[in-house]
């Protein structure tokens, strides 16, 4: 396959990515607390990561919630979207490039790629946040990070865990991805 039709590939497929960032919360009904809680803008972020690469992914993860602000006012810009962004960024960037590194793509080293950007992702999100709050003069405490990082998003961190590997071995059947 020559390398124009491959960008072109990765671009299709980073736009459906994309697209899936817009669409998925709706399933949520808007409502911040479940979105918060199901996390669905992590989803197509973390396996555009995979499918795309690293650099495809960082692109998707950050456009799409501030995109998303634009086009239907969720989620709030300040400090919500803009933390998300460099989140969802990292989630799509940090997956890419340990899955593109990975010498063989097995289910441990797709779960390796998977939790390595789930945690780098929202330990960045935490120094945003930290940063935004610092800038506002209000506080960010360990707690307050602790309390949404954690307790707040089990159900998604577990449908992550659950259904990212599904998907990328699925995908690595039909030789989408490698």
């Amino acid at each position: 396959m020559n390398a124009t039709r491959f960008n072109v590939k990765k671009m299709v497929l980073a736009a459906l990515m994309l697209a899936l960032c817009m669409v998925l919360p709706f399933l949520t009904g808007q409502i911040p607390q479940i979105g918060s809680a199901l996390l669905p803008m992590h989803f197509p972020v973390l396996l555009c990561g995979f499918v795309c690469g690293g650099p495809w992914g960082a692109a998707v993860g950050f456009v799409a919630p501030l995109l998303r602000y634009l086009l239907f006012g969720m989620p709030p810009i300040y400090p919500t979207g803009l933390a998300m962004a460099f989140e969802l960024a990292t989630y799509g960037l940090v997956s890419g490039l340990v899955y593109a590194k990975a010498k063989k793509h097995t289910l441990p080293m797709i779960y390796a790629a998977l939790v390595t950007a789930m945690v780098a992702g929202r330990l960045v999100w935490g120094v945003v946040r930290f940063l935004m709050a610092g800038l506002a003069g209000t506080a960010f405490t360990l707690d307050a990070f602790l309390a949404a990082v954690l307790l707040g998003s089990i159900p998604g961190i577990i449908l992550l865990l659950i259904l990212i590997p599904l998907l990328v071995v699925a995908l690595q059947r039909a030789k989408v991805i490698e």
